[in-house]
């Protein structure tokens, strides 16, 4: 559980931090190859976490990438340990993080904005000020929801950081080789607490996620 929970709140601090530029992005401007930004951004969603997690494998493994072997030459480890599942979760999560963000950011009217600015607001400080404060619901609501979904994430760390007991042993992990070794009693703790987690996000996503208003993107 301490794995598990370290590793979903340090993956959901960098979707975070990755999603609000993006998505406030993606909402106010407009630019050359916003459709493929934006399918790239999406790719993610679409492929099976076990997928997801193999590209992963082959892009950072030390034997068949050059990333790898750069990483390994600098003492770097990666793959089959904690910093694995970090980068699974990032990768399967970030998209989720990035829609409910620019699904946030599109009903904040940008008229709020546009009197800030002309009240001698700087772009950033009209949105620091204005804009990100009006979006903390919704930010709140998509962080409970991506921690939620990095603490159950399987697939994708399963290929990357491998299922070693007392290492890489989230409490999915913990559930698929309890499951394994036929140890019923803890496979189905894990699946409980897991179950918990996932009902209790539900609940206070729905309670900060609730619509602003119109959409205005």
């Amino acid at each position: 559980m301490k794995l598990s929970i370290i590793t979903a709140v340090i993956s959901t601090l960098i979707c975070l931090i990755i999603a609000v530029p993006i998505a406030y992005s993606m909402t106010r401007f407009s630019f050359f190859g916003k459709q493929w930004v934006n399918v790239l951004l999406n790719l993610p969603l679409s492929l099976p976490p076990l997928v997801a997690g193999v590209a992963l494998l082959i892009f950072l493994s030390p034997v068949t990438s050059p990333v790898g072997q750069f990483f390994t030459g600098m003492g770097i480890y990666v793959v089959y340990t904690p910093a694995a599942i970090i980068i699974a979760q990032v990768f399967v999560n970030a998209p989720y993080m990035v829609r409910i963000a620019r699904s946030t950011f599109a009903m904040i009217s940008p008229r709020y904005e546009h009197v800030a600015r002309t009240l001698g607001c700087s772009e950033f400080g009209a949105f620091q000020k204005i804009t990100l404060p009006m979006a903390k619901n919704g930010l709140i609501g998509g962080v409970i929801i991506t921690w939620s979904k990095a603490m159950g994430e399987f697939g994708a760390v399963l290929m990357l950081a491998g299922a070693i007991a007392m290492k890489t042993e989230t409490l999915p992990i913990a559930l698929f080789l309890n499951m394994s070794t036929g140890d019923l009693d803890m496979a189905i703790a894990a699946a409980l607490i897991l179950l918990i987690i996932s009902g209790t996000a539900l609940i206070l996503f729905e309670y900060f996620g609730k619509d602003v208003g119109d959409v205005y993107a």
